[in-house]
């Protein structure tokens, strides 16, 4: 594996941000790195890339003590940050070329990977302009490139996606799943569905702790919790259902909640009551379909 986290603890102050962390990356694979804000996600993202020292734990990257020296194998790892810090007043190009130099890649390479890059970010119709000139989605596209320019083993990605449009949201992805082929990749967004369509693994942290690790698929079917869909025509409130199971309000806002529950006959029964009691015009009732969004509110709602 490229990637092992080990026992990976840091504090700030009384709150402890990581609580003995560990997971694992393996090449060809690509992570999915999930948990609500202020989970513990960028602070394990930046103790691995080196930006962040640990306070106790182990870090090893393609089997070498990252946490040791850090600059050692800064040139084996491409990370775009969530906050994507650019330098607006250069060119596309030239901040490429900048971004090479800093890896200290010759010039011939630094020429050819910005050209490769360019295409296959889709930037062409922007590479004269400058940064500060360019929309959120393309700028994101920079970012990713710059990740990629050094051709690095473990690539981190956190939040890559954020200011895409739909036909962008596609290119990226399937960007992606290409650069992942040959390399270890992690992948950190808040968006589910972009990890239900790239991801193989998936790791979810919450209040410094790894709730879940695994692939997906295993993590689909160890599921032992059920989802029920309640709509009525009035408004509710979550408090009439909490204890029943983990209530949340759904697309449709308070006449749509969503139900996580340990038995579907018992928590049918137990909502029809509340029904029953509150006066409430039903819609339907209905179980809903396990996705990653669904046990993923279970696994950081339901501790």
């Amino acid at each position: 594996m490229s990637l092992q986290v080990s026992q990976l603890s840091k504090r700030y102050g009384a709150q402890k941000a990581l609580d003995e962390v560990s997971f694992s990356a393996n090449p060809g694979r690509i992570l999915g790195f999930l948990g609500p804000n202020g989970a513990g996600k960028s602070t394990a993202m930046k103790i691995i890339t080196g930006y962040l020292a640990a306070d106790s734990g182990t870090v090893s990257i393609l089997g070498e003590n990252a946490l040791a020296d850090p600059k050692k194998l800064a040139a084996q790892i491409g990370y775009l940050p969530e906050n994507n810090p650019l330098y607006l007043d250069s060119y596309v190009r030239e901040f490429l070329a900048f971004s090479g130099g800093i890896y200290g890649m010759k010039s011939a390479d630094i020429r050819r990977r910005t050209e490769e890059l360019i295409r296959k970010t889709g930037l062409q119709s922007e590479k004269h302009k400058k940064i500060g000139q360019l929309s959120k989605g393309y700028r994101q596209r920079v970012g990713i490139a710059r990740a990629l320019l050094h051709d690095p083993a473990l690539v981190i990605l956190d939040e890559p996606t954020t200011g895409l449009d739909p036909n962008q949201l596609v290119d990226i992805r399937n960007l992606i799943l290409e650069v992942a082929e040959n390399k270890t990749l992690i992948f950190s967004t808040h968006i589910m569905q972009e990890v239900e369509a790239v991801c193989q693994d998936v790791v979810i942290i919450n209040e410094g702790k790894i709730r879940s690790a695994g692939s997906l698929a295993d993590l689909k079917s160890a599921s032992t919790q059920v989802t029920l869909i309640l709509e009525t025509e009035e408004p509710m409130d979550l408090s009439w259902f909490e204890s029943i199971g983990v209530p949340s309000f759904g697309s449709k806002g308070t006449q749509e909640l969503v139900l996580i529950a340990k038995d579907a006959g018992e928590a049918r029964k137990a909502i029809l009551q509340v029904v029953s009691q509150r006066q409430l015009s039903l819609i339907r009732l209905d179980q809903g379909t396990k996705n990653l969004e669904t046990l993923f509110r279970e696994i950081t709602q339901g501790q």
